[in-house]
């Protein structure tokens, strides 16, 4: 600790310069004038030298420009400060310092959060930059740490209620002043000893919020393994503070990468897993197998997501939160927030008790139902989210067999309606700054979480029949067997105690939800997706025709035609999760063309999927894979269909096929192929493989070099193709990638698939099937180096 605080304290050399004081006036030139000292304090800052704390300057100083500047007198308590706190003081005096620094920043805290800056107006520099100028950041951070400070072998201890104010300052001067989180975050021992202060309920609150934020905006993510005895430190937790541990935990297990983003190229996703390969697991998913290691906690947060409203804490444990989050910027809009809808219920219940003679009870008293309700919502927003993000981790199988033992399914379904899905009231929750269909509001975002979990849990996992309750599995085995087809054998190998109760399964509950939801709303994109990920894998007949008999092709048909739905992503969703349901299936072909019953309604789907083929492409591959299986077939009702059905006949033309292949190949390069469009590359291919089992490749081929010369740009479409193709052949020949997905979709041996792209790539000009051969000399372009620049 830099200076001596004694001489600092002491009358008899109060008006004397420290040595450091005269050292750092020298090398200014002679004592600062007023006017620079805070820019002298700024460049020490950012230097490590020259004038950096309070200390470093006498009282009276500080008093005489104080008067002028008005700092509040927060450096001269800062002096102070230095001077109560060396290792051997009481710190009683500290604490009381602390206490008359405190209010000066949290107002000014809570003025900036809610917009209304006339306090922090009133002043050149706020409060919290004093503070922090003046080296209270850094004295707080010592303070804090002196437990890990031994003396003559027994360790320093402050007290809950000191670690408290610490924490509060310092979290006030985080959200005012920029830079100071960044600044703590390089503090690496630092955001790993305030781990240590969760241990007390007194302090948690505070902690937890400020290792969010600074976890938030560290560059390099922290080691959840180094934190000291981990697992007893979650073990220990209850479940209110296991749901707010959740929220920096958010933080610590997902990715920081944005390879995972759709947007993101393939180039860069597979330079950086080559990376990853060379470095080993990466920080996230060594943070996901320590959490996993933690005996129960999986189970815990399966409990609290399906915990009801009426299971959890009581009224005077919430209230206690609730007060402590009123000093927590973040969280006091949320208490605004939630205050507001209990005036109203309590005004509401005054009057209805007013009106019928009976007692009104306080809000005091009995806290209201809605309050509740949010608070449920809140922690299960965070829970969800992580345990979304552990069924998409490396350990995938180990949660989802944890997640099916401790039966989250069947609770999220008890929830569904009065929780998860429930009806807005008139003073549903709206944040500050946000509106009710805002995606920021705790209903909508717990909903969206609800949805990507629902999608996880059942993408390509045979858990995804615990979706289902016995009478609808019995439905399925049904189908199975007046189609005269074996029955799915994960149906048959589903553990049936772990399903769904009630009337209704989860599954038919998000069915019954999507086809009500408005137009405009924002859900049908995630509603559409989690019910595709169901059909998703190995086409099942059985499951397919469990969501036609509920309606589905009708719903999607009217949001893709009737109410010529605009929003790209919500199409997309929609063609998908259509492709799906359709592929094979007789059954589904004769209900499309009986809702598309005349020309007008099936130029108006055609446009839709014209608009766009990165969003359409899924379903153009499934119609023609389909197409290609049912002309194979004999039998009378796939005749019928044959003959009748709009969109087969329009798919079974050449020139319709051309039309799509050359605009698929045309619409993407290896420098812009993303996980979202890579699907145009796979349809394409799945086209030229059906022209190949029908010998029909060098006719397509031919067809292509035609389309190129009409437009006047001989070779651009097949010297695109052939790049794309061997990108193809590094992306999924890598002994990393999972061939199953290409497989599952197509019904075709990823054999077929490596075959066909190396038939295409043939260096022989004298092959008929090679693309090389259709690209004359001078527009011969295929051995670009497509390594991303």
């Amino acid at each position: 600790m830099a200076a001596a605080p004694a001489a600092a304290g002491s009358g008899a050399s109060r008006g004397r310069r420290s040595a450091a004081t005269e050292a750092a006036w020298g090398r200014w030139g002679g004592r600062p004038r007023p006017g620079n000292i805070l820019l002298q304090l700024r460049q020490g800052q950012l230097t490590g030298r020259g004038l950096i704390r309070a200390v470093q300057f006498t009282e009276t100083f500080l008093a005489e420009r104080d008067k002028q500047s008005k700092w509040s007198g927060i450096p001269q308590l800062l002096l102070k400060l230095y001077a109560t706190s060396h290792l051997h003081s009481d710190f009683v005096e500290c604490q009381n310092i602390l206490k008359e620094i405190s209010p000066l920043l949290s107002m000014e805290a809570m003025a900036f959060v809610t917009e209304e800056r006339k306090l922090t107006q009133e002043t050149t520099y706020p409060n919290t930059y004093i503070f922090d100028l003046f080296g209270g950041v850094d004295l707080l951070v010592e303070i804090l740490m002196r437990p890990t400070i031994s003396i003559r072998g027994q360790k320093l201890k402050i007290s809950d209620e000191m670690s408290k104010d610490c924490l509060s300052i310092l979290y006030n001067t985080c959200v005012c002043t920029e830079g100071v989180t960044k600044r703590l975050a390089e503090k690496n021992d630092f955001v790993i000893f305030l781990f240590t202060l969760m241990t007390s309920k007194k302090t948690f609150l505070q902690t937890a919020t400020l290792i969010e934020d600074i976890l938030g905006v560290k560059k390099e993510m922290i080691r959840l393994d180094e934190v000291p005895n981990l697992s007893t430190l979650v073990s220990n937790f209850d479940q209110q503070q296991l749901a707010n541990f959740c929220r920096i935990l958010a933080v610590t297990i997902s990715e920081m990468d944005t390879g995972n983003d759709d947007k993101h190229t393939l180039l860069a996703k597979n330079a950086q897993q080559k990376k990853s390969l060379s470095l080993g697991p990466s920080a996230a998913e060594i943070n996901q197998a320590a959490l996993l290691s933690i005996p129960g906690f999986v189970e815990r947060l399966c409990k609290l997501a399906t915990r009801k409203v009426s299971e959890s804490t009581g009224t005077a444990s919430f209230l206690q939160e609730l007060e402590e989050w009123y000093t927590w910027l973040d969280n006091a809009l949320v208490l605004d927030a939630l205050m507001r809808v209990a005036n109203e219920e309590s005004e509401h219940n005054q009057g209805a008790s007013e009106e019928n003679g009976l007692p009104h009870t306080s809000t005091r008293t009995q806290l209201p139902q809605s309050m509740k309700i949010m608070h449920e919502i809140m922690y299960k927003l965070e829970v969800l989210y992580v345990l979304c993000v552990l069924l998409m981790g490396r350990q995938r199988n180990q949660v989802h067999r944890m997640i099916a033992e401790f039966k989250l399914i069947p609770g999220l379904n008890n929830l569904f309606d009065k929780l998860i899905w429930r009806k807005h009231s008139a003073s549903a929750l709206v944040l500050h700054g946000h509106n009710q269909n805002c995606d920021c509001s705790p209903d909508i975002t717990l909903k969206i979480q609800f949805l990507r979990l629902l999608q996880s849990f059942s993408d390509h996992h045979e858990n995804k029949y615990l979706l289902l309750n016995n009478q609808e599995l019995n439905e399925l085995s049904a189908i199975s067997l007046k189609a005269n087809i074996p029955e799915v054998e994960a149906v048959l190998n589903t553990d049936r105690s772990l399903v769904c109760d009630g009337k209704r399964g989860l599954l038919t509950r998000l069915l019954q939800v999507m086809k009500k939801e408005p137009a405009e709303s924002s859900f049908r994109f995630w509603q559409a997706r989690a019910v595709e990920s169901f059909l998703r894998g190995t086409t099942s007949y059985a499951d397919q025709m469990f969501l036609l008999k509920r309606g589905l092709l009708e719903h999607i048909l009217y949001c893709i035609v009737d109410s010529e739905c605009k929003s790209r992503d919500v199409l997309q969703s929609y063609f998908d999760l259509l492709g799906e349901l359709m592929k094979f299936n007789v059954d589904a072909f004769k209900r499309f063309n009986k809702y598309i019953n005349t020309d007008a309604k099936f130029q108006v789907f055609l446009k839709q999927i014209n608009s766009s083929l990165v969003d359409s492409n899924m379903l153009v591959r499934c119609v023609t894979l389909s197409l290609d299986r049912f002309e194979n077939q004999v039998d009378m009702k796939v005749a019928e269909v044959l003959s009748e059905c709009r969109l087969l006949a329009y798919i079974s033309q050449v020139p319709t096929q051309m039309s799509f292949l050359f605009r698929l190949i045309n619409i993407i390069h290896v420098q812009t192929l993303t996980q979202e469009n890579v699907s145009c590359l796979n349809t394409s291919l799945v086209i030229l493989m059906l022209a190949r089992r029908k010998e029909r490749l060098p006719l397509y081929l031919r067809l292509l070099q035609r389309m190129e010369h009409s437009k006047k740009y001989p070779g651009f479409l097949l010297n695109n193709f052939h790049n794309l193709l061997r990108f193809w052949q590094q992306h999924y020949l890598h002994k990393d990638k999972d061939s199953t997905c290409l497989e599952n979709s197509s019904c075709i041996s990823f054999s077929y698939w490596k075959e066909t792209v190396s038939i295409l790539l043939n260096p022989d000009r004298q092959s008929p099937s090679a693309l090389v051969s259709y690209i004359e000399e001078p527009y011969m372009d295929i051995d670009r180096d497509f390594t991303e620049e």
